[in-house]
């Protein structure tokens, strides 16, 4: 993506909180908006607070304001700081499993625990960061200085197979194929339950939930087009009652969109959660799936990028790459056998 499931490379991330909330009641009006904030603000310039202003980022009794020259009005002030952009990502020499590389692009198998690129909170331990150590100035600049080479994403905590672009001109081609869809995406999933039926395609609209701005929803208007087949493969825990769900089941999703958490929103919708989500996993499994979730050691959703196969936008070869889940899912499946 992002992400990809993606956690997606069409969709920006969640809106950042701010930094710092600094408010203030100002009480005498007439003295220029400005000149009063920066007495009410000592930490902060008249100029660094004209340019707060004309970013939005100031309000007056929760309105907005657009300028600081006005004369300043009685009310509460806020003064939203946004936060610190992040540092010039940094090579660090963290190990990588590479599954292929060539002049233009380099496809690895992520390990879960990874974030794609520094973020807020995230900045050093990334993909990023250990690209640019394996990489070094070979590794394409079209994503920006803080993602050099991404063309997709997948969650931090999503292990699986991922394309990296090395060159300008590989960056442009993948990211036209994701455009597009032209990229085969297979994951495999632990889920809560098994949705029904046993094989069908899930196709709503996804955005941003209205009650939580850092999770993704199915809505019934806005959002965008989302498409997910799934298959479940294998089922685990007989049903409690005739008719009934088993206990968990393992399911093969494969992607025709790129939404933010597709996947971990749409087996969610269909009741049948991914194992180990803190964030789609509503409800709790049976008392014996949690059990074997702890044995496992799984802290995690249990979601792996198992197939991703594309056109090299250089060369024209067709390249796949299929992993196996790692070890904490492998576990976690092998125990859910025995249910």
């Amino acid at each position: 993506m992002s992400d990809p499931d993606l956690i997606d490379e069409e969709d920006l991330p969640p809106p950042l909180a701010p930094a710092e909330v600094l408010e203030a009641r100002l009480a005498a009006p007439g003295v220029r908006l400005d000149k009063a904030l920066a007495d009410a603000f000592p930490t902060l310039s008249r100029a660094r607070l004209q340019a707060l202003i004309a970013s939005g980022a100031v309000s007056r009794d929760g309105q907005p304001l657009t300028g600081g020259s006005a004369k300043a009005q009685p009310g509460l002030y806020v003064v939203a700081l946004p936060p610190v952009a992040p540092a010039t990502p940094q090579p660090e020499a963290i190990p990588l499993t590479v599954l292929y590389e060539d002049a233009d692009l380099i496809v690895i198998d992520k390990s879960a625990g990874m974030a794609a690129h520094p973020a807020p909170g995230c900045e050093s331990g990334t993909l990023v960061n250990a690209l640019l150590a394996h990489c070094g100035d070979s590794l394409s600049g079209i994503g920006g200085v803080a993602r050099p080479g991404i063309v997709h994403r997948l969650d931090k905590d999503t292990s699986g197979v991922m394309v990296a672009a090395k060159t300008d001109r590989a960056h442009a081609g993948l990211s036209a194929l994701f455009a597009t869809h032209d990229i085969e995406r297979t994951y495999i999933a632990l889920t809560r339950g098994a949705p029904s039926p046993s094989k069908g395609r899930i196709e709503t609209r996804i955005g941003r939930s209205t009650g939580d701005r850092k999770k993704m929803a199915v809505l019934r208007a806005g959002g965008r087009e989302a498409i997910t087949d799934y298959v479940v493969q294998a089922t685990f825990g007989e049903p409690a009652k005739s008719g009934g769900a088993p206990m968990a089941a393992r399911v093969a999703c494969t992607l025709h969109t790129g939404r933010t958490h597709q996947i971990r929103v749409h087996l969610s919708s269909k009741g049948s959660p991914i194992l180990g989500d803190a964030t789609y996993g509503s409800g709790s499994p049976a008392a014996a799936v949690r059990a074997t979730i702890a044995e496992a050691g799984l802290t995690r959703q249990a979601l792996h990028a198992a197939v991703l196969g594309f056109v090299h936008p250089v060369t024209g070869e067709t390249l796949r790459f299929e992993t196996a889940p790692p070890a904490d899912m492998m576990r976690l499946e092998a125990l859910l056998s025995d249910l």
